[in-house]
């Protein structure tokens, strides 16, 4: 479900969840990247239940002690419960519709807050986008 183990978790910064293997994707292509996969811990939503994603997030911000939890969709299952988690602890923070930008901009973004940094990191997502077409 997590990708590094708990000798690494001082490391990670951040929690990335998503449907399918969304995550272990993103957070595979950060390592391809730069090699900072350990920063963040994947977990995939396949086979849990709403309650079970909860406490899936729960366990992982508590044994990493990260304060940051990206998402894939909105209105998703795993972003409904991170948001009941940010709403109980005011150190946590949010980031849905992540894609790869955001989270590198993340990663290298030490110098400020989690909380600054995943600001950042979702204003580089967005600004990632862009639409290529024949006129």
């Amino acid at each position: 479900m997590s990708n590094g183990g708990d000798s690494e978790a001082n490391n990670v910064r951040a929690i990335v969840i998503g449907h399918g293997d969304f995550s272990a994707g993103l957070v595979s292509a950060v390592d391809q990247i730069c090699g900072m996969a350990g920063r963040l811990v994947g977990l995939s939503m396949m086979g849990l239940t709403p309650e079970d994603i909860e406490t899936a997030i729960r366990a992982e911000l508590a044994r990493t002690g990260a304060h940051v939890i990206f998402t894939d969709l909105p209105a998703g299952s795993a972003t409904l419960a991170a948001r009941r988690i940010v709403k109980e602890d005011a150190s946590m923070v949010l980031v849905s519709g992540v894609n790869l930008a955001t989270l590198l901009d993340f990663i290298f973004n030490t110098a400020v807050s989690p909380s600054e940094a995943a600001r950042s990191a979702a204003d580089r997502g967005k600004a990632s986008l862009i639409v290529v077409e024949r006129s």
